[in-house]
């Protein structure tokens, strides 16, 4: 996966290049990730030349009111809140409060301090898979990527990292690429993560903060995905069954996505 070096927006990728068996690839050009876009220069060139048609914003209402998108010239935007069920029974998890969090040490601290950083991400790991709210914006994105007038495609949601995070595995899984390439890609990110972080990490810990949680805050770990993944194999059985009944995208959606973003081989 190629990351783009933009100077407007953080984590920018491309998916293609990625191996698939057989000697295929993703085909580069037609699905990027990426974190928030409040800050995107429509003239910066390595966003504009990428010709996104469509931006799924995967954050939440609050979210967006903070820092709303500002989208590529001639780019569609679609709203599809992953987390607005758990909004509405849980609070914000901590995906969508990362900046809150590294602002407030002592805060983080007294709700996530000894070890629950990772319980509490694995918990919203797991409603990426079973909240309504998550299956409709992925099902959301599955439908714009498999749509006959498909045109390039953005999705993103703050840092990019978790909810982004599980949409690039289902894409991916979707195209056939093997466990170490999604695990691989999903990992990739945390480097870029932590760079665009760096700053708040650097106040978090002189104001006192352990910069052991900052870390598990800011970037993505294997057991975060190992959840999503497990809640897949309880709840469908398969990736296949999970794209089928839980987000309800029909076969030939899926078949018209593969065949628009797989590259090479037979």
């Amino acid at each position: 996966m190629a990351a783009i070096p933009a100077v407007s927006v953080a984590n920018l990728r491309d998916l293609g290049g990625l191996p698939l068996p057989g000697g295929r690839s993703v085909r580069p050009g037609l699905v990027f990730r990426s974190a928030q876009l409040n800050r995107l220069d429509p003239d910066d060139p390595a966003v504009a030349d990428l010709g996104v048609r469509t931006v799924v914003d995967f954050r939440t209402d609050g979210e967006r009111g903070e820092r709303p998108d500002r989208l590529p010239v001639g780019a569609r935007l679609l709203v599809a809140d992953v987390l607005a069920d758990w909004l509405a029974t849980s609070g914000l998890p901590p995906a969508a409060r990362l900046k809150t969090l590294l602002t407030h040490p002592a805060l983080a601290e007294e709700h996530l301090g000894g070890g629950r950083t990772r319980e509490a991400f694995a918990r919203t790991y797991r409603a990426f898979v079973s909240a309504d709210s998550a299956r409709a914006s992925y099902a959301a994105l599955l439908a714009e990527l498999g749509a006959p007038d498909a045109g390039p495609l953005l999705f993103h949601c703050t840092a990019g990292k978790d909810r982004t995070g599980w949409a690039a595995t289902v894409v991916l899984s979707l195209l056939g690429a093997d466990e170490e390439t999604v695990r691989e890609e999903y990992l990739s990110v945390n480097p870029a993560v932590r760079q665009a972080f760096a700053p708040m990490i650097e106040g978090f810990t002189a104001q006192g903060g352990d910069p052991a949680l900052a870390l598990e805050l800011i970037g993505v770990l294997p057991e975060y995905l190992d959840a999503a993944l497990d809640e897949v194999a309880v709840r469908h059985g398969s990736m296949e069954k999970y794209v089928r009944e839980g987000l309800g995208v029909p076969d030939e959606v899926t078949e018209r996505i593969r065949e628009r973003l797989t590259a090479g081989g037979g």
